[in-house]
């Protein structure tokens, strides 16, 4: 198993390239089930959670290869309709096959995935609206078994929240389900358009995608397409503030600074000089930042999956700042290993009350998941002395070559065999 070590005290200088978005990445490489023909899908980051999706896609039956940063799917047997518990537990995103299988198969045995370490992440929402769209679902040996013999109906689903990952599973289901589907109170995020966007060049009718409310009109059969994927948001929204912690001076290439308008704000409101053009953004600190609060919301609000990252820098910002996580319940592990650097945080219920430090010192630190992942490695770039970082397979998941780029811009930083 490896880590990373860390000395801290280096300004981040210097430019990097943003890499493929993996939460878009993910339930685009589960779209093309929806089809026997070629799929070539560019822009894919490399990462664990991608290798685990293309093993699940060559389980069900595809032929999937990735070379660099493209993927080719194609179809190499009958697709197989039961996805087994061991695949299904390494990501909690395999539940995205279910809508493909269903749409092509007509049924689906999927393990149900377990638990997680950020809160409870049910799959009800999912389930209902198979069952509005004519699906029978039986609950069996830890299985989720669903079937529509006669193929999915067009209904109109709303959901009680705007959930992402429901959102994605019934437009994977609808695209080829019979009529007219309607998804009211759906996700916004651009992963969402993005996945439409794909499907729509496999010759799905989709409109809306990015609203409240995506049509859908089924169709009888999709084709294959080439995509490329859209940057990844959160990666750009780590190295900003990554930036912003050391006093750096970075630019990001590759990006899309319209995907996080919010968290632009925030910094630049903090004090941070952040300056767009296209797809590019230049971050600089000029002066010592603000702190400033923020609630997490569901997009375009501010990212439950930068709340993490925003408390490390408000960790060492000069004055009194609140974090309140209305998205997932149990987002708060790191507070623990913040506090092992010295930073001065107290729990409230869903709000952290943070009292910036003059400096944080290095400590071993052990990742709970992704992003409170990087929140750990962004304290350590600016703590005194030495940190080391256990459990990085949570880092692997979701962030590509994270320590090369940081090494790029000037951190001391490595991984190592931990023995």
């Amino acid at each position: 198993m490896d880590k990373i070590i860390i000395t801290g005290g280096k300004k981040l200088k210097g430019s990097i390239s943003i890499s493929g978005s993996k939460n878009s990445a993910l339930p685009i490489l589960f779209a093309t089930l929806l089809t026997d023909e070629k799929c070539e899908i560019k822009n894919v980051p490399t990462l664990a959670d991608i290798k685990t999706t293309i093993d699940f896609l060559n389980f069900i039956g595809k032929s999937t290869k990735k070379n660099k940063n493209t993927v080719i799917a194609e179809q190499s047997a009958k697709l197989n309709h039961i996805a087994p518990y061991d695949l299904v537990r390494k990501m909690r995103a395999s539940i995205l096959v279910m809508g493909p299988l269903i749409a092509r198969l007509g049924k689906v045995d999927v393990s149900l995935p377990g638990g997680c370490a950020i809160g409870a992440r049910p799959i009800d929402i999912h389930l209902d609206a198979f069952k509005q769209m004519g699906a029978i679902i039986e609950l069996k040996e830890g299985y989720v078994k669903v079937t529509a013999e006669n193929g999915l109906k067009g209904a109109d689903i709303e959901f009680r929240f705007a959930s992402v990952g429901a959102t994605e599973n019934i437009l994977l289901a609808s695209v080829l389900a019979k009529g007219i589907t309607r998804i009211i109170n759906a996700a916004k995020e651009p992963e969402i358009v993005d996945l439409a966007d794909m499907l729509i060049k496999m010759g799905a009718k989709i409109s809306g995608a990015g609203t409240k409310i995506i049509i859908i009109e089924g169709v009888k059969k999709l084709s294959g397409c080439t995509h490329s994927v859209i940057s990844d948001r959160i990666e750009t929204a780590t190295y900003m503030i990554a930036t912003a912690i050391t006093k750096g001076d970075v630019t990001l290439k590759n990006t899309n600074p319209q995907h996080l308008q919010i968290v632009i704000e925030k910094l630049i409101e903090s004090g941070l000089r952040i300056k767009v053009k296209d797809d590019e953004m230049k971050i600089k600190w000029t002066k010592d930042l603000k702190p400033i609060n923020i609630q997490t919301e569901i997009y375009p609000g501010f990212p439950t999956d930068i709340q993490a990252q925003w408390m490390a820098l408000m960790s060492v910002v000069k004055g009194n700042s609140r974090v309140e996580e209305t998205v997932f319940e149990n987002r708060f592990l790191h507070v623990g290993e913040l506090q092992r650097f010295g930073a001065d945080i107290k729990i409230d219920g869903n709000s952290v009350s943070v009292s910036g430090v003059d400096k944080l010192s290095g400590a071993p630190v052990m990742v709970s998941d992704l992003r409170a992942g990087a929140a750990l490695v962004l304290a350590g770039l600016c703590a005194q002395g030495k940190t080391e970082v256990l459990r990085i397979y949570h880092l692997d998941r979701g962030y590509e070559t994270l320590e090369k780029k940081f090494r790029k811009l000037g951190a001391n930083i490595k991984r190592v065999k931990d023995n």
